[in-house]
């Protein structure tokens, strides 16, 4: 059954989405480890998250407005990285996403999400010796000399955490939700949703390389933006502001969300006279594909 209100217009929705399931691949690949974390903030008319918009030619959502993720790198949970996280073990990790003895380990997937969101957008949710927040990589040259190493691969994300005099508050992220891309996508994702509270007046950076757009703004204004054609966003962002967009602040929203529990979605999309909509019936088909 299709909910009306989860349908998206056809002129709302990122550039080419609807081609993949006009055409779909006659064998669905298996999705791959991922990571996302909604980045958040507190502003002058409540919480505000940060959207990054993918550049047209991204090979997953182009012109889509996201949250900072990627997939899970083999580094990403090593003993070198867990040396560097506090208030986090694997065991905690395991229990919180229901991930126990898999690779990647689950504690991989929440250091991922962190170093998406340096990569993406120059800010780095740890704290330095002080107990402080790092300039990102907006405020300060140096930051983003270390933010391009690591993107090149000159140097680690643990190694830009020793440079920086940084560790990882790994009481600081919050478990959100658990999306599979439906089958029909020719690249698709198991992906884990963090979020993560950032001071007041943190500036992000836009990296040509992946995105041409980043924008602070409350939940409920991206999903008015959202119905009015003016910000793009697919399926699961519109529905992680959902969620949020009646927290009056990141406090509120990341104490709930600890509260909660975390089911697996991987919907079935279907072409409908007006848009895409999403059958979220197809949910219970995930469990085959969880740790794929």
């Amino acid at each position: 059954m299709i909910d009306p209100d989860s349908v998206i217009p056809f002129d709302r929705l990122p550039e080419k989405f609807a081609e993949s399931l006009e055409n779909p691949p006659f064998e669905p690949v298996a999705p791959r480890p991922a990571a996302t974390i909604v980045l958040m903030r507190d502003g002058d008319h409540g919480m505000e998250i940060l959207l990054m918009k993918r550049s047209r030619s991204a090979g997953f959502v182009p012109g889509a407005y996201v949250f900072p993720g990627g997939r899970v790198d083999g580094s990403d949970g090593t003993d070198e990285m867990l040396q560097r996280i506090d208030g986090l073990t694997q065991a905690r990790a395991a229990d919180r996403l229901d991930l126990n003895d898999v690779t990647p380990p689950a504690i991989a997937y929440y250091l991922a999400a962190l170093r998406e969101a340096f990569e993406e957008t120059g800010i780095l949710v740890a704290h330095d010796t002080e107990g402080g927040e790092p300039a990102t990589a907006a405020e300060d040259e140096s930051v983003n000399a270390l933010r391009d190493d690591l993107m090149e691969d000159r140097i680690s994300f643990a190694d830009t955490l020793d440079r920086m005099g940084c560790r990882i508050d790994g009481e600081a992220i919050e478990y959100l939700a658990h999306w599979i891309t439906p089958k029909p996508e020719p690249r698709r994702y198991d992906t884990r949703f963090f979020a993560a509270k950032v001071r007041e007046g943190a500036l992000p950076i836009v990296d040509p390389r992946e995105m041409t757009d980043a924008v602070w703004i409350t939940p409920q204004a991206a999903l008015l933006r959202n119905n009015e054609g003016t910000l793009p966003m697919v399926f699961p962002t519109i529905k992680t502001l959902e969620k949020l967009r009646d927290h009056a602040s990141t406090d509120d929203a990341l104490g709930d969300l600890a509260r909660q529990s975390v089911r697996t979605i991987m919907p079935t999309l279907v072409i409908t006279p007006t848009g895409i909509g999403m059958d979220m019936d197809g949910e219970s088909q995930a469990e085959d594909d969880i740790g794929s």
